[in-house]
């Protein structure tokens, strides 16, 4: 069988060739033929010069693809699965906490015909503020999406050729892997592993990008925020009615009285911050449905040294290829 292994990467220049040594040391041991597919994400450091050496001294196993800009871990990972031509493809960072080692035993549960092998890594050695938010998110998402979504469930995973070309097959412009891998479904099986630690250079998920990638888990796959804002509507139209009774039986009963001023102000406000919120939450879905009619290929390649993969129907790569 063929192995493709495939890794984005995003300003990895202080950990790359460590990472293309240690995954060659274990990639030499199994039988299997293997390729490794490096997808710069339009890094900003040497990376695409290192990535392209280590394609030049590994020329028969390794290929890569240069973004014409910075386009997000999301499409590097499509690009890399429709550059990937083997029987099973892995998903893995470049920075060593997706420990090599662990593709020996990828390879042997997919042998026994599951079309995912998932890595799910334990919460060791993270803050512990980032664990409980985390478990916390985990727990609330699950009740709102229609796919389901693990804890420490990543990108990290071995995929059948089944279900990467069921993944590819997927043309929306929004992509949320974590859901996607989860709403192909096939025969999926999981196992643990520690929590290894970034080898070299820095995280690229500071708290905000964090907060942005779940709001994207939150909405990608169910409409459900929307209901919420139509029952919200209607409970808030309902207390008012109430509210406005209440006032009229006590002006009957006790005299007509001025309402109280702080009342009002507070009333007011929570009333245009709810507003707000939900003018925010269907922006949110308008702007996923406008960049989707806009039909815009997920990236662009500069360069690559394979054959430039497809992004659309009707969209094809223009770049440099190099031999």
């Amino acid at each position: 069988m063929k192995l493709s292994v495939v890794v984005p990467c995003y300003d990895e220049e202080e950990v790359i060739g460590h990472f293309d040594e240690e995954i060659r040391v274990v990639l030499g041991q199994l039988a299997v033929e293997y390729e490794l597919c490096y997808v710069d994400d339009g890094s900003t450091d040497g990376t695409l010069h290192r990535i392209r050496t280590l394609a030049q001294q590994h020329r028969p196993t390794t290929r890569y693809l240069s973004f014409s800009r910075n386009f997000g871990k999301e499409a590097a990972m499509l690009a890399g699965l429709k550059e990937a031509s083997g029987d099973a493809v892995i998903l893995m960072d470049a920075d060593l906490q997706h420990p090599p080692q662990l593709i020996e035993k990828m390879l042997d549960l997919y042998q026994l015909g599951h079309d995912q092998v998932i890595a799910k890594r334990s919460r060791d050695g993270d803050k512990p503020l980032r664990s409980v938010c985390s478990r916390l998110y985990y727990r609330a998402v699950n009740k709102w999406v229609d796919v389901e979504l693990t804890d420490g469930v990543g990108d990290f995973r071995l995929l059948s050729r089944t279900a990467v070309d069921a993944l590819v097959s997927l043309p929306e412009y929004n992509r949320f892997s974590k859901g996607l891998f989860s709403w192909i479904g096939f025969d999926t099986v999981t196992f643990d592993y520690r929590n290894a630690r970034r080898e070299g250079g820095r995280t690229k998920w500071c708290f905000g990008a964090l907060v942005n990638y779940g709001i994207d888990g939150m909405i990608s796959f169910n409409s459900r925020p929307l209901r919420v804002a139509i029952y919200t509507g209607l409970s808030l139209a309902a207390l008012a009615a109430a509210y406005a009774l209440w006032i009229v039986g006590a002006a009957v009963a006790g005299g007509i009285t001025a309402p109280g001023y702080v009342t009002l102000v507070a009333i007011i406000v929570g009333l245009g911050g709810l507003q707000m919120v939900m003018l925010g939450l269907i922006g949110e879905y308008i702007g996923r449905i406008y960049y989707e009619t806009k039909r815009r290929p997920h990236f662009l390649v500069k360069e690559t040294n394979g054959t430039a993969p497809t992004h659309t129907p009707t969209a094809r790569v223009a770049g440099r290829t190099r031999r």
